[in-house]
C-alpha cells in the first residue's frame, strides 16, 4: 500500500481558528478576494444551474450566491453549510455540478492533487471550476523574521507560517487533475501595518493563524515575540515605520472537459511560419545570422 500524503496541516485546528473568525468578525482581504472571484464569475457568459461551494466564509457567500440558481454549500459548523464536510473527502457523485468555488481554503489542504481531482469529476462535462487561494510570497517576512528571531534565541526555528504553493505548480495541478483550458495567477497585495499585533489581529480575523501539524506545542514567549516584532521592522518596514507584509492570492479556472471546447492545434499544422508573420528570416538551427 503506497504512503498517503504528508500530513502538512492539523485539520482540527484549522477547524477552530475558522470557528472563532466567525464568531469575531473577518479580514478585509477575505472580503476583497471573494468580491474578486464573483467579478470573474460574472464574466463568464453563461448562467449557472447547481452549484457547489467549497468552505466559503457564510458571511462571504453573498456575493457569490446570484452566480447560480441552487447551491450546494460545504464548510465548518459555523458557516451554515449544507453539509460538514472536508475538503479532501467530497460526498459527491459524479457529474452532479455545473460550478465549483473555493474562496481561501485549498490553501490549507494536506492532499490538493486529490481534491482538486475530485472537485474536476464533481463537475459536469463543461462545467466549471473557480478558486482563490493563499500562494506564492504570502506572509514570507513574516516567515524571515521568526527563523532570525527563534536561530538567535533558541538556536533554530520551529514551523511559523504555511509553505505556499507557486502559481506555476498550481497551474500543473489543474492540469494533471483533468482540467481543461486550466489558468493560474496571481494577485499581489503589499499590506502596510502600523504593528505587528495587527497583522496578527488580521490573521485571526480570517481565521488563518498557524494550524501547522509539526507546530511547537509551547506559547509563544514575550521574549522571542520581542525579538520578532524587532527584526520584522529592522527587515520589513517602509520610510514612515510601517511594516509590510506580502499577500499572494492564486486565482485558479478549470473546465470539465467536453468536445465542444477549443483544442490546441497538433504539432506541426500550422499553415503560417512564424517568420512569415514577424516579417524575419528564419535561421536553421545551428546556422549564424549574416552581419
Amino acid at each position: 500500500m503506497s504512503p498517503g500524503p504528508p500530513r502538512i496541516f492539523d485539520f482540527a485546528a484549522y477547524r477552530r481558528a475558522r470557528a472563532r473568525a466567525a464568531r469575531t468578525g473577518e479580514s478585509f482581504l477575505v472580503h476583497d478576494t471573494v468580491d474578486h472571484l464573483a467579478l470573474r464569475l460574472a464574466g463568464i457568459n453563461r448562467r449557472f444551474g447547481c452549484a457547489l461551494d467549497l468552505h466559503s466564509r457564510s458571511s462571504m457567500f453573498s456575493a457569490l450566491q446570484p452566480c447560480a440558481e441552487t447551491w450546494v454549500r460545504t464548510g465548518f459548523a459555523p458557516d451554515k453549510p449544507s453539509i460538514i464536510s472536508h475538503d479532501e473527502a467530497l460526498p459527491f457523485a459524479d457529474a452532479s455540478f455545473d460550478l465549483v468555488t473555493s474562496v481561501l481554503s485549498l490553501h490549507a489542504v494536506n492532499d490538493l492533487p486529490g481534491a482538486l481531482i475530485q472537485i474536476r469529476r464533481a463537475l459536469k462535462p463543461d462545467g466549471v471550476f473557480l478558486a482563490a487561494l493563499f500562494g506564492g510570497e504570502t506572509l514570507r517576512e513574516l516567515k524571515i523574521a521568526f527563523a532570525a528571531a527563534e536561530s538567535e534565541i533558541l538556536g533554530g526555528a520551529t514551523p511559523r507560517v504555511a509553505p505556499f504553493a507557486d502559481v506555476r505548480d498550481l497551474g500543473g495541478l489543474l492540469s494533471r487533475a483533468g482540467f481543461a483550458l486550466p489558468v493560474a495567477d496571481v494577485e499581489r497585495t503589499t499590506v502596510r501595518y502600523r504593528d505587528l499585533n495587527r497583522l496578527f489581529a488580521d490573521l485571526r480575523d480570517a481565521g488563518e493563524t498557524n494550524v501547522l501539524a509539526h507546530r511547537s506545542a509551547r506559547f509563544l514567549s514575550p521574549r522571542i515575540l520581542d525579538a520578532v516584532k524587532r527584526e520584522y521592522a529592522a527587515r520589513f518596514s517602509d520610510s514612515e515605520g510601517r511594516l509590510i507584509a506580502t499577500v499572494d492570492i492564486v486565482y485558479l479556472t478549470g473546465w470539465a472537459p467536453h468536445e465542444s471546447q477549443q483544442k490546441p492545434l497538433a504539432p506541426g499544422s500550422a499553415r503560417t511560419r512564424l517568420a512569415d508573420a514577424l516579417g524575419t528570416t528564419e535561421i536553421p538551427t545551428g546556422e549564424k545570422p549574416m552581419a
